[in-house]
């Protein structure tokens, strides 16, 4: 009965018994596809399931995966087409707006886009999201945070949980700034 305690024990404490990831004070400025924190203080943290009831009552989702850029090695003429972006149906993906710093047009645009989502109420519920391992998103709902948004929802597994549940995906192209 020991055994299967600390067997239980070690389940829970993630890979190799690795210790939680710590919430930064401020934002992740690198290594964006590494273990993020369980927690998000302010915001609600929610599982697929909860993700997948929130999608169904017609929550907006933020996806705040970044666009590829066009690779600086493609020599001039040729064309140059944006990989495919798969992602929740109905989400609105708002590219690039996840990093630590974002440049002001950037931000900007963040702003306006959360503004139109929510219809100017703060109060409105939102869900960021990105992929499993993905800083993008635990950024992005703490920059809504920090604009006094008062109902944040964080799904940490993003696309990755959504897919590994056999839910649909479709594509999408960036809001257009």
């Amino acid at each position: 009965m020991r055994a299967l305690l600390v067997l239980a024990l070690l389940a829970a404490a993630g890979p190799a018994g690795a210790a939680p990831v710590p919430e930064p004070p401020g934002y992740r400025e690198d290594a964006f596809r590494t273990p993020t924190p369980a927690t998000l203080r302010g915001a609600r943290v929610v599982t697929t399931e909860e993700a997948e009831a929130l999608w169904r009552a017609g929550v907006p989702f933020v996806d705040v995966m970044p666009q590829p850029p066009r690779p600086a090695a493609l020599p001039p003429g040729t064309i140059w087409r944006d990989p495919p972006h798969e992602s929740i149906p109905g989400a609105h993906w708002l590219a690039n707006t996840g990093f630590g710093a974002l440049a002001p047009e950037t931000e900007a645009y963040f702003r306006r886009e959360l503004d139109r989502l929510t219809g100017g109420d703060r109060g409105k519920p939102l869900v960021f999201f990105c992929l499993r391992n993905c800083w993008m998103s635990w950024n992005a709902a703490k920059r809504a945070l920090s604009y006094g948004y008062g109902q944040v929802i964080w799904f940490p597994d993003g696309t990755d949980g959504w897919s590994d549940a056999a839910l649909p995906l479709e594509r999408l192209q960036p809001v257009t700034p």
